[in-house]
This record gives structure tokens, C-alpha cells and sequence, in this order.
């Protein structure tokens, strides 16, 4: 797979481990190479569906800080030879990243970038890029799920995805640009569609969105121990 030189490396130091368990959303447990079982801290709220192989290879980040009560987060586990990211915070810096270093030509041309700006209905749009008065609202969703090779979003119900969508198409509505940035964190896949099967609400709601001038976008990702590469554009099937 294509990499387009954008590389987001992880500063803190990782250690390789076997996944045991993922439960209560935000917890796994995985033994370190020394026997010893710790349990992380696993920052995704979605089912991580397919991705949570009972002794796949794991990788922990070590947050290095004593006080905090899970010294571990849970990053990156491989699935059918894979690595696959499911830190959630990591692909917003990534995208980020690439806009800012005009790697996604979808997105050039836009001197002024800010991250988590207030907009909408209580609500922050992860990238808002803007050129003298022209702005364009970027809301970038990490992605893990993936079937015969085809990425697909959501992994569970989500009315705060659904409320993103509208706020989007809000924007547009009022003038501005306004684009669903799905950013796959994974490498085996070569295109995107909505998941209906899992949350049908959300693919009725993209499609009616995208028809009325949201732009959606889809980026496979090359996942490592310490390293998040933007990968290639996918096809995106509505």
C-alpha cells in the first residue's frame, strides 16, 4: 500500500504483550512478556468487533506516570496478520497532521488549521480549516471494523455520530464546507461503506447528508508497534 509520507510516531514507550481479555469498554488485560498480567486502559467506546483476538499480540503504551490509576493504554493489536489501531485519539492528530502538510488533496489549500473549535449544538469539530472567510468543517471518525477486505463504520449504535452528520450538514447549509473524514485504522482494506447492518439510523442519515453536500472521505492507515502512516484513498460505496 501507497504511504503519503505523513507519520505520526508514538513518543512514549511500547511494549509488546498477548491480548487475554477486552471487557467493560474501557478495560484489557494483556501478559507482558515477563508473565505479569496488567490491565490497561482501552480508549474506544465502540464493540471493537473483530479486533479483540483472545491472545493476539498487542501493543501497550506506558503512559510512564505513577499517579495515574492505568499506567497502560491498549494502542494497536494484530488481527489476521494485521496491525490494527484502536486508540481512537490518535487518528484526528494523523489527519491533522496530513492536512497540515498537504497530503490530502481533497483538503489543500487551507493556510489557517485549528483543532477541537466549539461550533453547532454543544459540539467540536476535530479539524476546521480556513482560508479568509471560506471555512470547512472536518469531523474525522476512527475506524477499526473491516469484512472481506471492505472497511465499514459504525461498530456500534451512535447517536453522537448520527448528531456530527447533521451538524455537517448544517454548515454546508449555511454556506461553509463540511467533510466526514473516516480514517480507517488499518491496512487491509481497500474501500468504505456504512455499516446498516449494525446501526441502519446512521447509513440513512450519511446518505441524506452526502446528498445534500456533506463530502465523505476514506483513508486507509499503515499500523505499527510505534508508528500511524496515512495510507491510500478507498472507494467509498454509499
Amino acid at each position: 500500500m501507497k504511504r503519503y509520507n505523513v507519520r505520526m510516531r508514538i513518543e512514549l514507550p511500547t511494549v509488546e504483550g498477548r491480548l487475554l481479555k477486552r471487557y467493560k469498554r474501557f478495560l484489557a488485560d494483556v501478559e507482558l512478556p515477563s508473565g505479569e498480567v496488567v490491565t490497561a486502559h482501552c480508549p474506544n467506546t465502540g464493540s471493537l468487533t473483530g479486533c479483540t483476538p483472545e491472545g493476539a499480540r498487542a501493543i501497550l503504551r506506558d503512559s510512564q506516570n505513577p499517579a495515574r490509576k492505568l499506567r497502560w493504554t491498549f494502542q494497536t493489536v494484530e488481527v489476521d496478520g494485521t496491525w490494527v489501531n484502536v486508540d481512537t485519539g490518535l487518528p484526528n492528530g494523523l489527519v491533522a497532521e496530513a492536512i497540515a502538510e498537504d497530503k490530502v488533496s481533497e483538503l489543500s489549500g487551507y493556510p489557517d488549521l485549528r483543532r477541537e473549535v466549539k461550533y453547532g449544538t454543544g459540539s467540536r469539530i476535530d479539524v476546521l480549516l480556513e482560508r479568509g472567510d471560506e471555512r470547512c468543517y472536518v469531523e474525522v471518525k476512527s475506524t477499526t471494523l473491516a469484512a472481506d477486505g471492505h472497511a465499514r463504520f459504525p461498530d456500534a449504535k451512535t447517536e453522537r455520530g448520527r448528531k456530527h452528520l447533521e451538524e455537517l450538514a448544517r454548515v454546508v447549509e449555511a454556506g461553509d464546507r463540511g467533510v466526514i473524514f473516516f480514517c480507517v485504522s488499518r491496512a487491509d482494506v481497500t474501500s468504505f461503506s456504512p455499516a446498516d447492518e449494525i446501526d441502519p439510523v446512521y447509513g440513512e442519515t450519511l446518505r441524506r447528508v452526502v446528498a445534500a453536500g456533506v463530502e465523505p472521505l476514506a483513508y486507509a492507515t499503515i499500523v505499527g508497534p510505534d508508528r500511524f502512516d496515512l495510507g491510500e484513498r478507498l472507494e467509498i460505496v454509499l
